[in-house]
């Protein structure tokens, strides 16, 4: 045992002998390179515009400063009639009319006084007040509505002038540019919120035009401005897409540039002056779209010009499609609707149109609306198209655009999208005939009214005879 022991030592002794006099005389020299901790370079995606010239850095404070003392927060007490107790039907008296306070923003224009609000701030108002940046207040007068596109027009008479914005040119906003909302979200006076232009020409309503940002956006805003970094108006803060009633990203805003046109519309005339180009687009999510192969196309396909109007005039042709509205590209109906709602009647637009692979430019004068239409018993009323003439096999009548007649509503159902086509036992062509009618007795026409013939939104043909 003590032999293998010591062969074992021996061996292990030997074996370091061996190798550390190859370390000393037969291993070449190794030299070891000792480097300094080198910290890699990152640059942070907040850090990335340090690359660039300090003065392209998004900058909101002059624009915020600017903005909050022409930004007003707007208080509205409206009055309602009280629901009837068992009291006040007991000892038959009036029920107690209710208050309610409601609030929202506005923006000063014009260092008179003017301001620019939301329609829906100040509806039913029976006392309307505006607070200042500064915490003065002034009883305020409301100028003229414009309940379509959500806007009215409010005056205070100050001993002074006062801080305004100025407008801006929406048509050149861009898709990625920052701005900013500033309003009284929850009665939280002068907030400043920053954000981006996420997308133009949204349609929430079916008539609308809005600008859509993901600046946060809650009840109270409304009214309140939307402005570039140079501190210009490009918007009126006008809704929110949401579930609970509060911000979850997305806040749309009327476009400057249909506010200034209502502003204008309303100082200069008293009401609205609305237009219309003359055409019908096509749905390009419709059968007929796909049959014509256009529901790709880039631009709005023309499927009807309406007679009289300055698209006819102008030579404007089914199957044109319209790209361009003077220097705005046309892809959706939207784009075309948001344009021309900043136009007057006789205003002329450089429409740029594909004819047979050629594009062409045609100047258009907008049309006023009321040659297309007539209002009586309560009602708005155009010509029928050829398109409704061929889906209802119909020759004749005119078709029910808007209507407040309750009374209709409510014994017959007549609403929007109706067509009358006789009237005591008379057939009505057009609304020339609607003309004559109301000429002749005046627009409360109910009492006259013995027999009417008309159509409703199903295709069914009824006649009804008033006793």
């Amino acid at each position: 045992m003590k032999k293998i022991l010591s062969l074992v030592l021996v061996s292990a002794l030997g074996g370091v002998m061996t190798l550390g006099a190859y370390k000393l005389f037969l291993e070449d020299e190794q030299k070891v390179l000792v480097t300094q901790n080198e910290t890699p370079t990152f640059l942070p995606t907040s850090n990335i515009s340090s690359l660039y010239n300090v003065e392209e850095k998004a900058n909101f404070v002059a624009a915020a400063e600017n903005t909050v003392n022409a930004v007003v927060h707007v208080k509205n007490v409206a009055v309602s009639s009280g629901q009837m107790s068992i009291q006040d039907l007991f000892f038959g008296t009036t029920p107690s009319p209710q208050y309610r306070m409601g609030s929202g923003s506005g923006v000063i224009v014009d260092p008179s006084g003017y301001i620019i609000t939301n329609n829906h701030v100040i509806k039913n108002s029976q006392e309307l007040s505006v607070t200042l940046n500064n915490n003065k207040i002034y009883e305020a007068e409301i100028i003229g509505t414009d309940p379509e596109t959500d806007i009215a027009i409010l005056k205070i008479d100050a001993d002074e002038d006062l801080p305004f914005v100025t407008f801006g040119d929406s048509d050149q906003a861009k898709i990625g540019e920052w701005v900013l909302a500033v309003g009284n979200p929850f009665n939280l006076t002068s907030t400043v919120t920053a954000g981006i232009i996420s997308a133009k020409s949204r349609d929430l309503t079916g008539g609308q035009s809005f600008i859509q940002t993901d600046a946060a956006v809650n009840p109270g805003n409304s009214g309140g401005a939307l402005v570039n970094t140079n501190g210009d108006l490009v918007g009126i803060n006008t809704a929110i897409s949401s579930q609970t009633g509060s911000y979850v990203g997305y806040s749309f805003a009327v476009p400057s540039n249909i506010a200034r046109k209502i502003y204008n519309d309303i100082l200069e005339y008293g009401d609205i002056q609305n237009g219309v180009l003359g055409v019908s687009i096509l749905n390009k999510n419709s059968e007929e779209a796909a049959e014509l192969g256009v529901n790709e196309i880039e631009g709005v396909y023309v499927s009807e010009v309406t007679e009289k109007s300055g698209a006819e005039k102008a030579g404007i042709k089914k199957g044109d499609i319209i790209k361009q509205l003077d220097h705005i590209e046309i892809s959706k109906f939207e784009d075309l609707k948001g344009y021309l709602k900043t136009k007057r009647p006789n205003d002329v637009v450089n429409v740029k149109v594909l004819r047979d692979d050629e594009l062409l430019t045609i100047p258009v004068s907008i049309s006023n609306t009321d040659i297309f239409s007539v209002e009586f018993m309560k009602m708005e009323f155009r010509d029928l198209s050829n398109l409704i003439k061929e889906k209802y096999d119909i020759p004749y009548g005119v078709f029910v655009s808007k209507t407040k007649n309750k009374w209709l509503y409510s014994n017959l159902g007549i609403t929007e999208g109706y067509i009358i086509t006789d009237i005591n036992d008379k057939q009505i062509n057009s609304i020339q005939d609607i003309s004559e009618l109301k000429e002749k007795y005046g627009d409360d026409y109910l009492d006259d009214l013995k027999s009417l013939a008309y159509i409703n939104k199903r295709g069914e043909k009824k006649e009804v005879i008033f006793k």
